[in-house]
């Protein structure tokens, strides 16, 4: 994977889980599957997280990343604290893995890994599984720090626009982004001057990403360079 990916430090593939389950100290987590799925087969050891997205539960920000106090709950209610190694998977093409490991890294746990390939790469190779609700750990301590750099906001958004250097990166499907579905939101079409391209495009078809030179070659089609700063939604 060192010669696949440009940071392979924050994935982990499926041979080196199998190898490491059960290590001291690290927790796997499965994210946003139903209750009834998880329990008929999971990542032995897994714990599930009922969040897909990890937003605020709140009326104040629904839609926003949990507040500090909701996602130490979460977090610890899961079995992770401070020095946890966490690697995270999906069923929905490393979609909701990948949220989780930014929501993780926007309160300051770095100590993630996304599951290359998923439940779906899992299976597909005959790895073992088990079933029933999972156990997570007692006693964990999340101490959530904000990296408030992590995130963009409206604010942030609006100043971004135009500006030389900086690249809007709209990952929603063609419909969304051309105004045909508004999936429930006040307005309709896109930020101005953003760019497309659906997040499903940075997959496989076993759901692990693709490799460096694709990745690049799609973020060029953008405008991205290393230099670009970007924002994306």
């Amino acid at each position: 994977m060192a010669d696949t990916y440009a940071a392979p430090e924050l994935l982990a593939d499926t041979a080196w889980l199998a190898e490491h389950m059960g290590d001291p100290g690290m927790v796997i987590v499965e994210m946003g599957t139903k209750a009834e799925d998880f329990e008929a087969g999971h990542i032995p050891g897994a714990v599930r997280c009922p969040s897909a997205q990890i937003k605020g539960t709140g009326e104040a920000n629904p839609r926003l990343v949990a507040p500090r106090a909701e996602a130490k709950a979460l977090f610890e209610a899961l079995g992770i604290g401070d020095e946890t190694l966490v690697v995270v998977y999906d069923r929905f093409r490393n979609r909701d893995a990948a949220r989780a490991w930014w929501v993780l890294g926007y309160y300051g746990h770095a100590n993630v890994k996304v599951l290359n390939g998923g439940w779906k790469k899992w299976t597909a190779e005959g790895r073992p599984a088990e079933t029933g609700p999972g156990a997570p750990s007692a006693g964990a301590t999340f101490t959530p720090i904000v990296h408030p750099a992590a995130a963009s906001t409206v604010e942030k958004l609006t100043v971004a626009i135009g500006r030389p250097g900086t690249v809007i990166w709209d990952v929603r499907t063609r419909e969304e982004f051309a105004g045909e579905n508004d999936r429930g939101n006040a307005r309709k079409g896109h930020v101005p001057g953003a760019a497309h391209l659906e997040w499903v495009e940075l997959v496989n078809d076993d759901d692990t990403f693709k490799d460096a030179g694709e990745l690049r070659a799609l973020a060029a089609g953008l405008g991205i360079t290393p230099e670009t700063a970007v924002h994306v939604y």
